[in-house]
């Protein structure tokens, strides 16, 4: 297992791609081009400013994150009703989940691609006017034989979902100072989980189970309308308010970002420059399979509570609400923690040991006829799982810098998709024929074997070392080019 890195270590786990150069970070070592020097005097006399602006960006952004993730899990949690209502089969209720992970995996990259060349703005507005057109395409769903249209809505609404699910800790990135970057990707990471909180808790209510089909398409409309009503709402102050970045840049990180000419980036350089990253490639591995195991969770929660306790979807909607919102209690707590010890290595892996510790307990007590027991259980399990989502964004921003972090975020995402499918998939047929504690020791498995990998992960805190060797330069006076690591990604290539 690796340890921190301390900000004066060599590292000499980096390379150079197509000119492109990966942060040798060396704080002693000579960056012998005739363009670095001018760039490197720049930067150690740039100016920072935080703006008070950015506490409406991102929590804007939480916003609409929030009414995106609300409808992954609206139709699951009442999985039985929706079943009645357009006489479908329970696998395939699933899909209008899985559908969310399935759009994800091939659409990443080209949305990664389109926000380094277009940047935040264009990807805020393409998010909430596809979130907007989704929850209208679902209004007109309203009858039994329209399952298809439903469908369709929710195609759109998992669109929409590429551009939003890796933007929290490139926003954080953007416009925050290096002192509460990991607070501010919690609460990017917050309206998410709020979303599905909620997502657990209203459709139960406004969507009870009724025998007349007339008055359950009514409350399906109004579930409806009011999700179309939020939305159109948060894409007409996305349009007025959101803006692409800060006129002055919160970081030395940053204003080192912005001395990078565009013409010297190349997004497959900076891929490729991933995938040989061993550190990151192991956190992908883990995050998805964290990641993959409360989606599938999360999927199946309805039909694992009815199997136990029939008739209970209102307090099945309850449990899943436990679960998120004790999440986001760990993920704030977490995120303030990373800023205030920048542990990332240490409390990343002590999370993941205690999501496997919650599952294996959630898993024995389901079935134990209390369902008292099961708020506490799926809390706890909920509280490090859920939790965990803003660590996995943090760390690979620290193993990834100065690459995007949009790029680093949606591959850890599309992992998580990835496994998200193949869990819920497989847990639901082993639900099927063996029960649920069959299907839970099955995720046990996955998370003991997350756990391994997250301690195979050798620490390498890139970002922070660029911020530290700025400010000593700075303080300092240095003015001759050094290479500070991080804080240096220049093209070597050019004459």
């Amino acid at each position: 297992m690796g340890d921190e890195s301390s900000p004066g270590e060599v590292n000499d786990n980096q390379c150079f791609v197509d000119g492109h150069l990966k942060v040798p970070i060396a704080n002693n070592s000579q960056v012998q081009t005739e363009h670095s020097a001018p760039l490197q005097r720049d930067l150690t006399t740039a100016t920072t400013h935080l703006y008070k602006r950015r506490w409406l960006i991102v929590c804007l952004f939480s916003s609409y994150s929030l009414c995106n993730s609300y409808q992954w899990i609206q139709y699951g949690i009442i999985n039985n009703i929706f079943m009645k209502f357009y006489n479908v089969d329970s696998f395939t209720i699933d899909w209008m989940s899985m559908i969310y992970m399935l759009t994800y995996i091939p659409l990443i990259f080209p949305v990664t691609w389109l926000l380094d060349k277009k940047g935040l703005r264009v990807i805020a507005l393409v998010a909430t006017a596809m979130n907007c057109a989704g929850t209208w395409v679902k209004v007109a769903s309203g009858r039994p034989d329209l399952f298809g249209v439903t469908f369709f809505g929710q195609v759109i609404c998992s669109v929409a979902q590429v551009f939003i699910l890796g933007m929290p800790s490139r926003i954080a990135s953007v416009w925050f100072g290096s002192e509460e970057v990991s607070t501010a990707c919690s609460i990017g990471v917050f309206g998410n989980q709020l979303g599905i909180a909620i997502g657990f808790l209203v459709p139960p209510i406004l969507v009870p189970n009724v025998e007349d089909m007339d008055e359950l398409a009514g409350h399906i409309r109004v579930m409806f309308y009011i999700t179309a009503g939020v939305a159109t709402l948060l894409f007409i102050l996305v349009v007025i308010v959101f803006q692409e970045r800060p006129d002055i840049p919160p970081t030395q990180a940053q204003a080192a970002a912005r001395l990078i000419p565009a013409e010297n980036y190349s997004y497959t350089a900076s891929i490729l420059c991933l995938l040989r990253n061993r550190p990151f490639i192991l956190l992908i591995i883990s995050y998805g399979l964290n990641v993959g195991c409360f989606y599938a969770v999360s999927t199946l929660l309805n039909r694992m509570i009815i199997e136990h306790y029939p008739g209970e979807e209102v307090n099945a909607g309850r449990i899943g609400l436990t679960i998120v919102i004790a999440g986001m209690v760990g993920s704030l707590i977490c995120g303030i923690w990373l800023d205030k010890t920048k542990t990332y290595k240490q409390t990343t892996l002590a999370v993941y040991v205690m999501s496997l510790v919650g599952m294996v307990v959630y898993a024995f007590t389901l079935n134990l006829g209390h369902l008292w027991v099961v708020f506490i259980t799926a809390g706890a399990l909920g509280f490090f799982m859920t939790g965990y989502l803003p660590l996995g964004f943090e760390f690979a921003v620290e193993l990834t810098y100065p690459e995007s972090e949009g790029t680093s975020s949606g591959l850890l995402n599309c992992s998580a998709q990835v496994f998200g499918i193949i869990f819920t998939i497989c847990q639901g047929k082993i639900i099927d024929q063996f029960g649920t504690l069959a299907g839970n020791l099955f995720l046990c498995v996955f998370l003991l074997v997350g756990t391994i990998i997250t301690g195979l992960i050798k620490s390498d805190l890139r970002r922070q070392r660029a911020n530290q060797l700025a400010k000593t330069a700075a303080a300092a006076g240095l003015h001759e080019a050094k290479d500070y690591g991080s804080t240096a990604l220049f093209n070597s290539s050019q004459p």
